[in-house]
């Protein structure tokens, strides 16, 4: 008996001692030594990166069975900047006093099963800590089996709730059981993980499976010792990674790495019990982000009292940027957004009372204040439309970048359909449209975080479409309609249906322009519910008594679905049997640019486009231009994960004019489709008037004669509407009338008089006017935050700020001045004097690192690009005696007219030193990590005449125009890292500069200023003669030689005489010189003449160097013989117009029982060598192109000096095409023509020899 009590006390013990369910026991204390870890930066030698380490202990005390106290002390805190093995580990004793002053306070926490319930903390604790001590307390979260040494779970955690894997390895020596825990953050129910900024940039998951832009993986490895009270953690360890690249991380990419080490230090009973006072809860265990996201991670300021300094800051931006754009102060428009995001709305309207009654700091205000983005912004501004203090157009253009930049929360959108209310909304309709259409692109960005979204946020469209509906208004359900295409609601649909005919019997008598705004109401709604809107587009598309407007439209919004190859099919069936050509040929088009589409997202459908396109071609791959097309560009490159796309529509009915273009572009990017810019023209109006009236394209006196009718259009009705689409929403929306055009042309008529608003104008620029207006704006902004196991959030952000400014001066003197009507200016001398500038900064930063409200660390791209163009001349006009003169100051130092600087850096900011940021260049300043720009040497010329041995990376290239004494020069610099071969990611890394500007030529003589003269009409400025005397010796024996060969082939002669002996009428004298007093002019002087006969028309042109001892010309002539339909160009130039040739004739001609043809031919002589050069790189891409294009080719010994093309119309829609170079002739048939070929049967020619 006693042996089986042994056996019993020994299983006991040993169950008791395999005991690891990890526990807390409640009347014990546990101290812990910390170490977190974090490094940003490229993970290759000699690149710098940014870190952080975090070093602690803490202790875990027993409050209760449930409730812990955490306890942290012996905080250090340390950062990193610069080059691995080469820089050290920094105290910054300023944060870690902060931090220890925070950690003081105390820490509560429940733990129950395993699991960390709640989290409590002193009031005054900030959010950044209460995330740091998440990430200590992770190391309690964690679930072990003894009965298997592998299983899953969904579990939350710091991360959010997501999917883990457990492997399980039992020590049995020592007791200890290891856990290695693999958290795959990509994969969770409920991520913590927050994205800002890309609601308008859907993911594309078929560009996903190329490759990803961002890679993260998780590990945590436990040791887990059993105790008497259950398993006891004595180790714990993290390691995080994330690997980001703009492009595909393949290519190399920026790697984020957090280490987290936990070791015990003792166990030791609780001594007496710890007083925390008041504590409030904070959530569980998983990261909690700041609703407001107030760093911005660019940017480290101290954000204590805003209001002073936003004043501050928009003084300071406002006059910097009056007479020029100050490119050093552009990016502390970011510092201004973000003290403006802490400001109260107290702070606002106080703001507003200071700034209002200055323009500058009034408009520094408005344009930046809209980066508010929550609902302070929207009581700000309606306080504004309802008080009246700003206009109409501040109105609408703060408005719509608030609403699309407002974080689209219930209380957001809210407030926000209170501006449909405000009758100062109504008042301009271009306010209105805006007000309408801004609202439903903020309803889409809520729907796109917000499932299911409430129908009560998109009731006012829906009212409104159906209010504008039973009133007929035409503008009215138009404006609805595009709204709710915004908004991109799934319970629009029902009302949508109402304006489609045959879904609604009202529908049928509704007009084109309201069916098609319906139509494309669903182009966003085909991504959110592609089956539905499919259903819906199909049936439009197969209704062939619909208008061919409305069809076309329904096959672009079916296609947007990604419709299956079954669908294909059955669009295919329909073409097949379609009768209206332009349904036909604008369906075709679409699907024939799918079809050789490139990008991801058209990967499956471009593949039924094609089986498509073999079923079509024979029938409808003829058409031409001139019936409905679409045209669709794409690339993409998988290594960078980048592409863009382009598509161009052209509608028509039966009429010349188009009844809607458009034009879109998407730009695809990490996984993401951006639709960027789309533009559209509807001429519903104009093609009112073409009803029934179609002329030939050269018939342009019956085109004059119907757009004459305009005026008798009605007045209700506009010629045409004008839209923009920013981010795939529509933005802007204008219709314009029969009246606005009739009230331009009146103000500009010779005969109005003081009541125009051109009057008021001139008279202003007499008096001396100025005016200036600058546009800061944040154009970009997405943010990606993620937590780290150390509850720290590793960020990817992209910034896109823009700077514009224009400063003009001028004054005008008149003589005489007008008195009654503008007519008289034609009578008068106008002499004015102008300066100013247009320049604009473009700013874009790309983060990647660790970034909170105390502390920044990682690496930045920063890229700034500036283009500036001053100017300042005077200008004298006589219209009746038809001279112009310009006169321009040469400036005497360098001018920068554009460049581009961009690099990356290590960055480290805190905010106890926000002015001691450190910022380190990635790339090390060594010659052994520099590359030059080898495409510079190819494409451009080698001068390096500036250059050194030690910097054969930089180029330096200029064309000089000593005449003037001016020079334009272009610099290029690059520094690239060694591992450029190896990922294309470091060719945009390092240091990068190029710039293009205005500078006094070397060794030139000063110039005091540059004058151009322009004198028109018969009078022959002096000189006149004797350029004309050039040019006759120049052309008599080509021309000779042309009448004789002309004389062999036709009855009718034509000596040359007749036209050498004519008396030629100038058409423009001009001259462009450099004045230098006392010196003589240099420069050029040209002149072109026209020489009419009965047969032929000819025009000339001579230019000419200036000067006593320059003989450089250039002589043109060109000639159309009206009895042959041919022409002929001539160019000579260099000495005396005699070093350099090159001719062309160009005829057309249609033998009877021959096809219309026209034919050209090229000749030339003695050229240039740079043009041989440029004709050589061309020939030898040649053969490549034209088997991309579908041309045959073969080799023939073809005339060395000429080239011909010949081009022979089969049909109305088609042609032929033959080009003969020297060694090569290249063809093609059947090619379908761009215009309509119509009307070559009725002209009779020879075909040349």
């Amino acid at each position: 008996m006693w042996r089986l009590y042994l056996c019993l006390l020994v299983a006991l013990a040993a169950s008791e001692t395999d005991n690891y369910e990890p526990f807390l026991n409640s009347k014990k204390m546990y101290e812990y030594k910390y170490e977190g870890l974090v490094q940003v930066g490229q993970e290759m030698p000699d690149l710098a990166e940014s870190a952080l380490k975090l070093r602690c202990t803490f202790k875990i005390i027993g409050e209760s069975p449930q409730t812990f106290v955490l306890q942290i002390s012996n905080v250090d805190f340390e950062d990193f900047n610069g080059i691995p093995g080469k820089s050290v580990f920094s105290p910054s004793e300023k944060l870690t006093k902060r931090l220890s002053a925070e950690f003081s306070q105390p820490i509560v926490f429940e733990l129950s099963k395993g699991q960390i319930t709640d989290i409590r903390t002193a009031p005054g604790v900030s959010n950044s800590v209460v995330n740091i001590v998440r990430g200590i307390l992770g190391f309690l979260q964690v679930t072990v089996k003894t009965t298997q040494s592998f299983y899953e779970l969904v579990e939350l955690g710091i991360h959010g709730v997501c999917q883990s894997s457990y492997t399980v390895e039992e020590d049995s020596n020592a007791k200890e059981l290891i856990v290695t825990q693999m958290v795959d953050i990509k994969n969770c129910q409920q991520p913590a993980a927050l994205y800002s900024g890309m609601a308008h940039a859907p993911e594309d998951k078929l560009s996903k499976q190329r490759g990803e832009s961002v890679v993260s993986t998780v590990k945590h490895t436990y040791t887990v010792k059993s105790t008497a009270d259950g398993g006891l953690i004595t180790k714990a360890s993290s390691q995080e990674r994330q690997y980001f690249s703009p492009f595909n991380v393949k290519g190399g990419n920026s790697r984020m790495l957090a280490l987290r080490n936990i070791q015990l230090l003792k166990v030791s009973d609780t001594a007496d019990k710890i007083v925390t006072g008041q504590v409030q809860s904070r959530g569980n265990l998983m990261y909690k982000t700041e609703k407001d996201l107030k760093p911005i991670p660019v940017v480290m300021i101290n954000l204590n009292d805003p209001a002073p300094k936003i004043l501050d800051l928009i003084k300071r931006l406002a006059q910097a940027n009056i007479y020029h754009v100050d490119s050093a102060s552009s990016t502390d428009i970011l510092d201004l957004i973000q003290l403006l995001r802490v400001a109260t709305l107290e702070n606002l309207e106080q703001l507003w009372k200071q700034v209002s009654g200055n323009d500058e700091h009034r408009r520094w205000f408005l344009d930046l204040v809209v980066e508010v983005t929550d609902e302070r912004i929207l009581k700000f501004l309606e306080t504004r439309f309802k008080v009246g203090d700003i206009t109409a157009n501040e109105a609408g253009q703060a408005l719509v970048v608030a609403f699309n930049h407002l974080s689209a929360e219930p209380v957001s959108v809210t407030l926000a359909q209170e501006f449909l209310t405000i009758p100062f909304s109504k008042s301009p309709t271009l306010l209105w449209n805006t007000v309408v259409l801004a609202y439903g692109s903020l309803l889409y960005r809520y729907c796109t975080y917000t499932d299911p979204c409430p129908v009560t946020v998109v009731q006012p469209l829906l009212d409104m479409a159906a209010s504008s509906l039973s009133k007929n208004s035409e503008e009215d359900m138009v404006l609805a309609l595009k709204a709710l295409a915004n908004a991109a609601h799934p319970s629009s649909i029902k009302t949508l249906l109402k304006f489609l005919p045959g879904y609604s019997a009202a529908a049928e008598k509704l007009p084109t322009r309201v069916q098609g705004a319906a139509v494309q109401a669903f182009r966003l709604l085909a991504h959110r519910d592609p089956h539905s809107v499919q259903d819906i587009v199909l049936n439009l598309f197969v209704q062939k008594t619909l208008p061919a407007e409305i069809r076309m439209q329904a096959c672009m919004v079916l296609l947007e679905t990604k419709p299956s190859i079954a669908l294909i099919s059955v669009i295919t069936e329909v073409l097949l049997e379609e009768i209206d050509l332009q349904v036909a040929s604008f369906s075709y088009s679409l699907l024939k640019g799918i079809a050789k589409s490139r990008t991801p997202d058209n990967q499956n459908l471009s593949t039924a486009c094609n089986i498509a396109m073999k079923i079509l071609t024979r029938k409808l791959g003829h058409l031409s231009y001139r019936y409905s097309k679409s045209m669709h560009f794409d690339w993409f490159h998988d290594d960078f994960l980048f592409g863009t796309s382009t598509d161009v529509y052209m509608l028509k009915n039966e009429n010349l004019i188009p009844s809607k273009i458009m034009l879109k572009g998407k730009i695809h990017f990490i996984g993401r489709i951006l639709q960027l810019l789309e533009l559209g023209v509807h001429a519903d109006g104009i093609k009112e008037l073409f009803a029934g009236k179609i002329p030939q394209l050269t018939d342009f006196a019956s085109i004059m004669k119907i757009l004459t009718d305009w005026q008798n259009l009605p007045k209700n009705r506009p010629l045409l509407t004008a839209y923009v689409r920013l981010f795939g929403q529509e933005a802007f929306l204008m219709d314009v009338s029969g009246e606005s055009i009739q009230s331009i042309i009146k103000s500009l008529s010779p005969s109005a008089g003081k009541e125009s608003k051109v009057w008021e104008k001139i008279q202003a620029v007499q008096r001396g006017t100025s005016w200036h207006w600058t546009k800061p704006h944040l154009v970009y902004e997405a943010r990606f935050i993620q937590p780290t196991c150390l509850g720290l959030p590793v960020e990817i952000s992209k910034y896109y700020s823009i700077v514009n400014a224009f400063t003009m001066k001028a004054k005008a003197e008149i003589n005489p001045p007008p008195k009654e009507h503008l007519v008289e200016l034609l009578s008068s001398d106008i002499s004015l004097q102008t300066e100013g500038f247009a320049g604009v900064t473009k700013d874009n930063f790309v983060f990647h690192g660790i970034n909170t409200d105390l502390f920044q660390c990682g690496v930045e791209l920063k890229s700034k690009i500036i283009t500036d163009l001053p100017w300042a001349f005077d200008l004298k006009i006589n219209v009746k005696e038809q001279k112009y003169e310009m006169n321009l100051t040469p400036k005497k130092t360098v001018t920068e007219l554009f460049s581009v600087n961009s690099n990356v850096f290590a960055v480290l900011r805190n905010i106890e030193d926000p002015s001691l940021s450190k910022i380190t260049p990635m790339m090390s300043e060594t010659e052994n990590s520099r590359e030059g720009l080898p495409l510079a040497r190819r494409i451009l010329p080698t001068s390096r005449d500036e250059q050194t041995e030690d910097s054969a990376m930089k180029f330096r290239q200029c064309a000089e125009a000593k005449i003037y004494g001016t020079a334009i020069c272009i610099e290029a610099e690059a520094e690239r890292s060694h591992y450029l071969h190896e990922y294309p990611l470091y060719y945009f890394m390092g240091h990068t500069r190029f710039s293009c500007q205005l500078e006094p030529a070397k060794g030139a003589k000063p110039i005091e200023k540059i004058q151009i003269q322009v004198t028109a009409g018969s009078k022959h400025p002096p000189g006149v003669s004797e350029m004309m005397g050039l040019s006759r010796r120049v052309f008599k024996n080509t021309r000779d030689e042309n009448t004789s060969s002309e004389e062999h082939n036709h009855s009718s002669s034509f000596p040359a005489y007749q036209v050498l002996d004519s008396s030629p009428e100038p058409l423009v004298a001009v001259k462009a010189l450099g004045l230098s007093p006392p010196a003589k002019p240099l420069g050029y002087e040209g002149v072109a003449f026209y020489l009419p006969t009965a047969q032929r028309d000819d025009i000339e042109m001579i230019v000419s160097e200036v000067g006593e001892q320059a003989n450089w010309k250039i002589c043109a002539n060109a000639n159309v013989d009206k009895s042959h339909s041919s022409a002929k160009a001539h160019l000579k130039w260099g000495a005396e117009c005699q070093t350099y040739d090159v001719s062309m004739r160009v005829s057309s001609a249609c033998q009877p029982e021959s096809k219309p043809s026209i034919y050209t031919k090229i000749n030339w002589g003695a050229l240039p060598s740079v043009f041989t050069m440029i004709g050589q790189r061309i020939q030898e891409y040649v053969p490549g192109i034209s088997y991309i294009m579908g041309f045959y080719q073969k080799y023939e010994n073809n005339p060395e000096h000429q080239a011909a093309v010949t081009v022979v119309a089969l049909s109305p829609e088609t042609f032929d095409i033959k080009v003969k170079i020297p060694e090569r002739t290249i063809y093609k048939k059947a090619i379908p023509s761009p215009i309509d070929l119509v009307g070559f049967e009725a002209v009779n020619f020879t075909m040349p020899a």
